[in-house]
């Protein structure tokens, strides 16, 4: 039975860690459309969320009803190679120490954001929630991975000990417009399409992908995970984990053709084989999150990537 509850947000404060961000964006944009009024985004400029007195601060100020906390130090696999131990540690120490400042004051509900980098990496596909804890995340991204699945440990055990109301998700790889485009931090979506128009602007007959395309990803646009990531703040409350996906998968080489295709790429790929593939496949069971508060993905994945490459042209820096 789904909880519907059209005056969720009256009343209610609540706190978006990362709003300013991509995925944070579209989050602020629902929760204005659900009815939410009191939004208070912390911004990077103004606290550091690895420490504990700027985390009091920032409480202090936003007196939360509800954490939504979407705040992360992420990037793709070069990124993830580059600095395995920032990505473990600022992860690890902003969730573990905010959740818990959540509890010491009393805050009705904190929405935990994971990823499905702690997925072990030879999960069998389609990725079920059940399946999170058999066996080691893939390697290089596993530093990432598992400092956000002790979000998911600390949630139950507070629920358990506390009966603290906090709910963990396990989102599959984002796109859209408003996209991170920097090749030495982006993920795959966006790189690829940054390199087809710049090849395609400077007459370069081929373009260098990592890996050897045969992978397979799931990709999520981002304004139905932010969609989702409100839906469950407002109609779950289990201690269960779900993911968040729209339950396609595709594989990088077939992405790579439809990317060159949407901009009218006419070079050659070449794959650099000496680059890492990640985990090898991807793709996720998203029937819990349908059963527990109703959310299903809307975006056909074409029409998606047409609109992130559109905006790309339309806003990237010459």
């Amino acid at each position: 039975m789904i909880n519907y509850a059209p005056d969720f947000w009256r009343n209610r404060r609540v706190c978006v860690t990362g709003g300013a961000g991509f995925l944070g964006s579209f989050v602020i944009e629902k929760l204005h459309q659900h009815g939410a009024e009191q939004i208070y985004v912390p911004l990077i400029e103004e606290y550091d969320l690895v420490k504990p007195e700027d985390i009091q601060r920032m409480y202090d100020t936003a007196q939360p009803d509800i954490v939504i906390h979407l705040a992360a130090l992420a990037g793709g696999i070069g990124a993830n190679r580059a600095r395995p131990a920032d990505f473990f540690y600022i992860n690890l120490m902003m969730g573990v120490q905010l959740m818990h400042e959540a509890w010491k004051r009393g805050v009705e509900k904190f929405v935990a954001i994971g990823s499905i980098c702690a997925y072990p990496k030879y999960t069998p596909v389609p990725f079920r929630e059940e399946n999170l804890w058999n066996g080691y995340p893939e390697e290089t991204n596993a530093p990432y991975g598992l400092a956000k699945k002790m979000l998911l440990v600390q949630a139950q055990a507070y629920r358990d000990q506390y009966n603290f109301n906090a709910i963990y998700m396990l989102p599959v790889n984002l796109y859209g417009p408003r996209d991170n485009f920097n090749l030495e931090t982006s993920h795959v979506i966006p790189a690829m399409i940054r390199k087809c128009i710049e090849a395609q602007e400077c007459g370069e007959e081929q373009v260098v992908l990592w890996g050897d395309g045969s992978p397979t990803r799931e990709f999520l646009y981002v304004e139905d995970a932010a969609e989702g990531i409100v839906m469950a703040t407002e109609r779950y409350n289990g201690r269960e984990p779900f993911n968040l996906g729209s339950g396609m998968e595709i594989s990088i080489k077939d992405l790579a053709e439809m990317i060159t295709r949407l901009t009218g790429y006419n070079g050659r790929l070449v794959w650099d084989t000496s680059k890492p593939n990640g985990q090898p496949r991807r793709a996720l069971d998203v029937s819990r999150a349908k059963e527990y508060f109703g959310f299903q993905a809307k975006m056909p994945f074409e029409e998606g990537l047409r609109r992130t490459i559109d905006w790309y042209r339309q806003n990237r820096k010459m």
